[in-house]
């Protein structure tokens, strides 16, 4: 739970303070943040995922609103932590500003709460237990998105997870393949689940099967199934992930690692439906195939790694699955959730603006995967049931610990466009010189 009802339950946590009418703002005003230094132009847009209602507003140069609970604000918020008139937000010379108008529980930007702050593209400020994010450029009219209905098991209100989840309740009521394609822990398995459970195979099985930790000697039997004796060891048939499919869902996770041997047999099964268990005959299967991959499924076709005609038949419909750092304003969804589902191990667990400011500021390379561990061990250590600042940024510095150096050439260009193709920052985030990294990137 975010605890964001009285004044007394969100402590002033990390306030920064700054020299007023440093940046030409009110010499009046006494807290001032500065984020970032390049400014677009104009437009900007401001979405909120709130728990009770989402909410769009744009902003062009020279236009301002009022951020708040109350009938009169332009960007209405519906959720008791917000005050009737919480905030207000300014395009200025190509600057968002946001400015606290004496709210009760504050306006916070990275765990500080602040007075005013100039934020730049791409972040993140709470008001209450609700989380806004801004980017500059145009948005596309959301219309019927607003109202998409959610999908069972995959939590978010956010633009991206509207659109995501018009796009898998478009293709779940038809046959041909879907590729999900998203980083690690962005919920691909989630979401295929959930394509299944809408579509008019929920009746049937749905059959989840990583690909990457199949044992290459097994791989073959695990899919297609065998007949006793067909090899050493073989002492009884084995269906295969495909008869056990039949008239449901066979979901291929990190489809990107099957064995190029085993692309032919699933093409083959792909193109008539007819799975030949290893010693046995073909056998008809109605099977709709789901796959996912973090991969660059193009680019390593292009490398002669992965077979065109495959990727094409995988690929009749394909579902880009967002980051968290795109779908921020989901914090405070993803939170309850999680803290709710951790609560018979741990306790009762409340997160105060400041923390929640604090998610909000961080970049999530292990999505929301690392939001539920990094809440985990923030409450599983926590002294008393309030998450703060303090508990929050402890586990998020074991969360990003430096990790190993990945051994593939694509494994590090994914992380590189996990991090908008800052390749410092995705040296930084592996724990390696940025001279050793680009020798990675390049092959060498």
């Amino acid at each position: 739970m975010i605890m964001a009802d009285e004044p007394a339950s969100l402590p002033v946590e990390d306030t920064v303070q700054e020299s007023a009418g440093a940046h030409g703002e009110d010499p009046n005003s006494q807290w001032t943040l500065e984020i970032g230094r390049e400014r677009p132009s104009a437009p900007w847009w401001v979405e909120s995922a709130s728990l009770c209602q989402p909410a769009i507003c744009v902003l062009e140069e020279g236009q301002s609103v009022v951020i708040g609970s109350g009938p009169t604000a332009a960007l209405r918020i519906v959720d008791r932590s917000v005050s009737a008139t919480h905030c207000a937000l300014a395009v200025t010379n190509g600057r968002l500003l946001v400015r606290d108008l004496a709210s009760k529980n504050g306006v916070f930007v990275g765990g500080a709460r602040v007075e005013q702050a100039d934020l730049a593209p791409g972040a993140s400020f709470v008001v209450g237990r609700v989380v806004l994010t801004c980017r500059p450029g145009s948005l596309r009219t959301p219309g019927d998105e607003l109202v998409a209905v959610p999908l069972p098991g995959f939590a978010g209100s956010s633009l991206a997870v509207r659109r995501v989840t018009q796009e898998v309740r478009r293709v779940a009521n038809v046959k041909g393949p879907v590729l999900l394609r998203g980083e690690t822990g962005t919920g691909k398995d989630v979401l295929a689940r959930a394509m299944h459970a809408v579509g008019p195979r929920r009746g049937g099985p749905f059959v989840p099967l990583n690909v990457a930790t199949l044992p290459r000697e097994l791989a073959d039997a695990e899919l297609f199934g065998h007949e006793r004796g067909a090899y050493t060891g073989a002492h009884g048939a084995r269906e295969g992930a495909f008869v056990e499919a039949h008239r449901g869902t066979l979901f291929l996770d990190e489809i990107a690692e099957l064995a190029p041997d085993l692309q032919v047999k699933l093409l083959r099964v792909l193109e008539d439906g007819d799975v030949r268990p290893i010693g046995g005959r073909a056998r008809k299967v109605d099977v709709r195939v789901l796959s996912a991959t973090w991969a660059p499924l193009h680019q390593r076709v292009a490398e002669g790694r992965f077979r065109q005609d495959l990727y094409q038949r995988l690929a009749v419909f394909v579902i880009d699955v967002p980051p968290l750092r795109e779908r921020r304003s989901d914090l405070p969804i993803l939170v309850e959730r999680f803290l709710r589902e951790i609560a018979p191990e741990v306790g009762a667990r409340e997160l105060s603006a400041g923390a929640l400011a604090k998610l909000a500021a961080y970049g999530w390379p292990g999505n929301v995967r690392e939001l539920r561990n990094v809440l985990y061990r923030a409450a599983l250590f926590a002294s008393g049931s309030m998450l703060g600042t303090r508990e929050i940024a402890e586990s998020l510095e074991v969360s990003a610990a430096p990790r190993r150096v990945l051994v593939s050439t694509e494994e590090a260009r994914a992380v590189v466009e996990s991090h908008g193709g800052n390749v410092s920052a995705a040296a930084r985030h592996l724990g390696v010189a940025r001279s050793t990294f680009r020798d990675l990137l390049a092959g060498v």
